[in-house]
């Protein structure tokens, strides 16, 4: 018969047994601490990431409307710097010291041959567990792509009576996104004259006759499906009151025009006019001289009838957008088109800011034959209709305005 081992032998073997196990436990904690701790710091790293991908999408998203690299770079600097810097924790709940960024080796753009654009943005992350075997920081990287989609065109002619468009020597239109649509299906619907230049990104025709002694004309279509009016009855018409709000000739060096109706009025001299935010009522003709500078910020000008206008003559710096809010959002300028009998009578409307001029809104004047005469220092974001169109001896430098709807909005694409 086997031997059974003694009570004493047994309580050695299990003293040795815990002994082991008491190594093992004591060699495999730093492991298992630095599983957690790793664990921990991923965790937060993860965060920190998703919170630099969804700034940077912010970013692009914003920026990509931007028709300048510097713009660009700048407003994705911002959002990165509002929504990414001192938004962090440490894993002790105490807020993290983030060092500061240098945008010019974190940051790189892109501007992709679509005009889309792509940021890329990189940043280390500091450890706080990882630290101890070795791994002081971890590199995050994220990447954004966005691209605008435009849903129409950024100038609409609705005329087709006949040479609709004019293009006569020395215009120079320039866009990488406005498309121009014009509906008239008169022979000819447009004229394009020799020493002019129209870049867009799309000129199309609904009609197919057309004369053409020159210049260059990229990216025509006819027979082309032109959009038809995309603002109509799309603006609440005001009821203008009987009372003027301003009427008559200024005469002094500046001049601020208050909200409300001015009516025949003009300034003597070269003045600098500048037009509060909200709503002004141009009834009758408004003069404004050469030489004059003029500014209006968050400003809708609205025309009752077609004998309403602002009339420059020459010369002129012109500098206006539209609000960003309101019953007018959007709307730079627009005209009454509830009355038959208004709408039956054509009119022309001259652009004459010659010494340089910056629009940025909704232009809706389908009642107007238009003359454009200007230079654009920047380019002007716009998205306007007009009933016909001459472009003679004009920079013009245009983008297709992304404030409201049925113009175009920015997608992210990557």
């Amino acid at each position: 018969m086997r031997n059974l081992p003694t009570l004493d032998v047994l309580r050695a073997f299990f003293h040795d047994i815990r002994g082991n196990v008491a190594l093992v436990a004591a060699l495999a904690m730093p492991v298992v601490l630095g599983g957690v701790g790793a664990a921990i710091d991923y965790g937060m790293a993860s965060d920190q990431r998703q919170l630099m991908q969804s700034s940077l999408d912010a970013g692009v998203l914003a920026a990509v409307r931007e028709t300048t690299d510097a713009s660009r770079r700048s407003i994705i600097e911002k959002y990165m710097s509002a929504n990414f810097l001192g938004a962090t924790l440490a894993p002790d709940g105490k807020p993290r010291q983030l060092e500061t960024i240098d945008y010019t080796t974190q940051l790189s753009l892109k501007t992709n041959s679509d005009n889309s654009l792509t940021a890329t943005f990189t940043r280390s992350y500091n450890t706080s567990f990882m630290g101890l075997f070795g791994f002081k920081t971890l590199t995050l990287r994220v990447k954004s792509t966005a691209a605008m989609s435009q849903s129409g065109p950024c100038i609409t002619v609705l005329g087709s009576s006949g040479q609709d468009v004019l293009i006569n020597s020395g215009a120079n239109v320039t866009s990488s996104d406005c498309k121009m649509h014009v509906r008239s299906t008169a022979n000819p619907a447009f004229i394009m004259n020799s020493g002019s230049t129209i870049n867009l990104a799309e000129f199309c025709v609904k009609g197919v006759n057309y004369i053409k002694n020159g210049g260059t004309l990229a990216n025509l279509k006819t027979g082309c499906a032109a959009q038809t009016d995309p603002y109509a009855s799309a603006f609440t018409e005001p009821t203008v009151p009987s009372t003027c709000t301003t009427s008559g000739y200024f005469n002094s060096n500046t001049v601020t025009m208050e909200p409300g109706v001015h009516c025949d009025t003009g300034f003597n001299g070269s003045p600098t006019i500048t037009f509060k935010p909200g709503l002004h009522i141009i009834k009758g003709r408004m003069i404004i001289n050469s030489g004059a500078t003029v500014n209006a910020t968050g400003v809708t000008f609205y025309f009752p009838d077609v004998s309403s206008e602002i009339r420059a003559n020459g010369g002129l710096t012109f500098t206006a957008s539209a609000p960003t809010s309101g019953t007018y959002k959007g709307v730079l300028m627009f005209e009454k088109t509830s009355n038959a009998s208004n709408n039956a009578n054509k009119t022309q409307y001259i652009f004459n800011g010659s010494n340089g001029e910056n629009l940025e809104g909704i232009i809706y004047l389908p009642n107007r034959n238009v003359t454009y005469n200007s230079t654009t220092n920047v380019t002007e974001k716009i998205s306007m209709v007009v009933n016909q169109m001459i472009i003679n001896s004009a920079n013009w430098k245009i983008s297709a305005y992304g404030g409201s709807s049925g113009s175009e909005g920015a997608r992210l694409t990557e």
